[in-house]
C-alpha cells in the first residue's frame, strides 16, 4: 500500500507542510495554497455511489479518494476530487472535464481510467447546478472565470501535488480527455497552460463559445420566431430519408451512415410540399429553416458567421435542435441562459426580439476573453512536446462538426502544415452524434471506452503511444455496440477511424460491418 510522504518544499510558490507516513487518510492534513482538503479516505468496497453519477460505479480497484475545495478568489468555490489507485499505479495522471455549463464533477469519466491504473481528477468548474443552468453566473464574474479556465487549471496543479504526496513521486506523464465543454476546456489548457498536460484528447470542442451561442440566437429566430417555420420532430424521419437517399451510398455501402458529408450535396428543396402539408414534406417557411440549419447562422448582412449541421441523421436533432415543441430544445435553453446570465445580465433577455448583430458583438465582448479557446498558436504546447488529438461526430446536433475542422485548419495555417502534423490530428467520425452514440461506430477509446479489438486500438491509446513513443497509432478502430437478442451488448459494426482528411472507403467485397473490409483513403 502506498505511504504518504511530503517533505517541506515550495512548489510554484505554494508551501506544503510535512506529512507523517499515514496512508491515504493522512492527506486530510495536506496544506496547499487556497485549498481545503475535505475528505481523504480509502475506498476498498469495489463499489461507489456518488451524487449525480449515472449509476453506482462497480468493479473499482481499491483507491484513495481525496476531495477538496479551491478558493482562488473570495467568490470562488471549486469542488474537486482526486482518485488514486492503491496498487498498480501506471505512473500517469489524467484530468477529466465537464459538459454544458458544468456544475458537477465528471465522475462517469473517473471509473474507466482508474481501472486502467491512472490517477484521475476533475472539478465541478466552480458551481453546483444542472448542466443547462447558468443562473450561478448572474453577478459573479469570478465564477465565470472559474468556469471558463481557472478551475480546470488549478485542479490539475493541486491534483498533481496530491498525487506526489500520496505516491512519493510525481507523475511520469499527464493526459486530459473530455468532450463538448470539456473539449473547450481541453483546448483552453493547450492554449493557456501548455505545461499542465502532455497529451490532450479533445472531442467536439465548444471552443468558439461566444460566437456559437450568438449563432444560436440567429438560428432560433429562424426556427421558432415564426410558428409556420418550426419543424416538428415528426418530420425529421422524412428529412433524414431524403438526405440518406442522396448521400448514403457515396462511400461504397448503403448502411444508414454518410461516410463523407463533405461530398454530400443534398438539395432540401425536394421536400417542398406540392399540395397539402403532410409529415412527408415541408412548407416553404419550414424549408427555409432547414436550409439555415444546414448552412449556418447569418448576420444582418447575410454572411455566415458560424457553420451549420451535417446531413444524414436528422432524427438525432430531436433533443438538441427542435425539441418536443418550439423553444424546448436543449440548445434553446443553453442560448437563453447564456445570454441572460453570462452575456447581457438581464434575466428577461428575449432571444426572439434580440438583434443578431448586437447579440454577436455583445457576446464576444462579454464572454470571449474567459470562455473562447480559439487561439491557433499552440507554440507553447508543441515546444514542450505536447500532443493533441481532436475528434468530432459528423452528425453532432449540439456543436457544428465544421467548427472543429475550421479550428484544425487554423492551427495548420498558423503553425505550418508540417509543424502541425507533428503534434495534432483530427478524426471526423461518420454517424456519431454529440461525443458518442448515433447510427455509426462511435466507441473508439474516448472516456476510456474500449473498441471491439481491445484497448490498444482506441484513440486515447493512440495518444498515449504518440506521447511516449513519438508516433500515433494509425490502426484505430471505432465500434458500434448494441444489445443482442440475448440482451448482451455486442459489437455489431466496426470501422477504421481515419485521420482527417482521409475517409473510410469500402473495398468492394466482404462484410460491410467489418472494419477489415474498409481502408482509409484520401478524398
Amino acid at each position: 500500500m502506498p505511504r504518504v510522504w511530503f517533505a517541506i518544499v515550495c512548489l510554484l510558490g505554494i508551501e506544503a507542510s510535512a506529512l507523517s507516513a499515514t496512508e491515504c487518510a493522512g492527506l486530510k492534513n495536506l496544506k496547499l495554497g487556497e485549498t481545503t482538503i475535505t475528505l481523504a479516505e480509502p475506498v476498498t468496497t469495489g463499489t461507489l455511489d456518488v451524487p449525480r453519477a449515472e449509476a453506482p460505479m462497480r468493479g473499482l480497484p481499491p483507491f484513495c479518494r481525496v476531495a477538496g475545495v479551491l478558493r482562488p478568489t473570495p467568490d470562488s468555490e471549486i469542488q474537486f476530487e482526486v482518485w488514486m489507485p492503491e496498487k498498480a499505479w501506471n505512473g500517469r495522471f489524467l484530468g477529466v472535464g465537464n459538459g454544458g455549463f458544468a456544475g458537477s464533477i465528471g465522475y462517469n469519466g473517473f471509473s474507466s481510467y482508474l481501472k486502467r491504473g491512472f490517477a484521475v481528477a476533475g472539478s465541478d468548474a466552480g458551481h453546483q447546478a444542472e448542466g443547462t443552468d447558468a443562473s450561478w453566473a448572474f453577478g459573479h464574474p469570478e465564477k465565470i472565470k472559474d468556469f471558463g479556465w481557472r478551475a480546470v487549471h488549478l485542479t490539475a496543479l493541486r491534483a498533481k501535488q496530491i498525487v506526489q504526496a500520496y505516491y512519493g513521486k510525481p507523475e511520469e506523464k499527464s493526459y486530459f480527455d473530455s468532450c463538448s465543454d470539456g473539449g473547450r476546456e481541453a483546448l483552453m489548457e493547450a492554449q493557456r497552460f501548455p505545461e499542465d498536460y502532455d497529451g490532450i484528447l479533445a472531442g467536439a470542442p465548444a471552443n468558439e463559445w461566444s460566437t456559437m451561442l450568438a449563432a444560436g440566437v440567429a438560428t432560433l429566430q429562424s426556427l421558432i420566431g415564426d410558428p409556420r417555420a418550426y419543424i416538428s420532430d415528426l418530420k425529421l424521419p422524412a428529412i433524414q430519408k431524403a438526405s440518406l437517399a442522396a448521400c448514403d451510398a457515396q462511400d461504397g455501402v448503403k448502411d444508414g451512415v454518410v461516410g463523407d458529408p463533405i461530398k454530400c450535396h443534398f438539395d432540401p428543396s425536394v421536400l417542398l410540399c406540392k399540395g397539402a402539408e403532410t409529415l412527408d414534406c415541408l412548407t416553404q417557411p419550414q424549408l427555409s429553416s432547414l436550409e439555415l440549419l444546414y448552412t449556418g447562422a447569418k448576420d444582418g448582412q447575410g454572411k455566415v458567421f458560424f457553420p451549420g449541421l451535417s446531413m444524414g441523421y436528422e432524427t438525432g436533432w430531436h433533443e438538441w435542435v427542435v425539441g418536443e415543441d418550439p423553444g424546448s430544445s436543449l440548445f434553446a435553453r443553453f442560448v437563453k441562459n447564456d445570454f441572460r446570465y453570462l452575456v447581457s445580465g438581464d434575466p428577461k433577455f428575449n432571444i426572439l426580439t434580440a438583434d443578431v448583430d448586437t447579440a454577436l458583438k455583445q457576446s464576444r465582448a462579454r464572454t470571449a476573453a474567459d470562455l473562447d479557446a480559439s487561439n491557433a498558436d499552440l507554440s507553447g504546447f508543441v515546444d514542450r512536446g505536447g500532443k493533441l488529438i481532436l475528434y468530432h461526430g459528423w452528425n453532432d446536433a449540439a456543436i457544428s462538426p465544421w467548427n472543429t475542422i475550421a479550428y484544425y485548419k487554423n492551427v495548420q495555417e498558423k503553425m505550418g502544415a508540417q509543424k502541425a502534423d507533428s503534434f495534432v490530428r483530427l478524426y471526423m467520425v461518420p454517424g456519431m452524434e454529440h461525443c458518442a452514440g448515433g447510427p455509426g461506430a462511435s466507441s473508439f477509446g474516448q472516456f476510456g471506452l474500449e473498441t471491439a479489438k481491445g484497448p490498444k486500438y482506441g484513440l486515447f491509446d493512440s495518444l498515449e503511444n504518440w506521447v511516449v513513443k513519438g508516433t500515433p497509432a494509425d490502426d484505430v478502430v471505432a465500434t458500434k455496440f448494441a444489445p443482442g437478442a440475448d440482451g448482451v451488448t455486442k459489437a455489431v459494426m466496426t470501422r477504421p477511424l481515419c485521420a482527417y482528411p482521409s475517409v473510410a472507403k469500402y473495398k468492394g467485397s466482404g462484410d460491410s460491418s467489418d472494419a477489415a473490409n474498409f481502408a482509409c483513403a484520401k478524398p
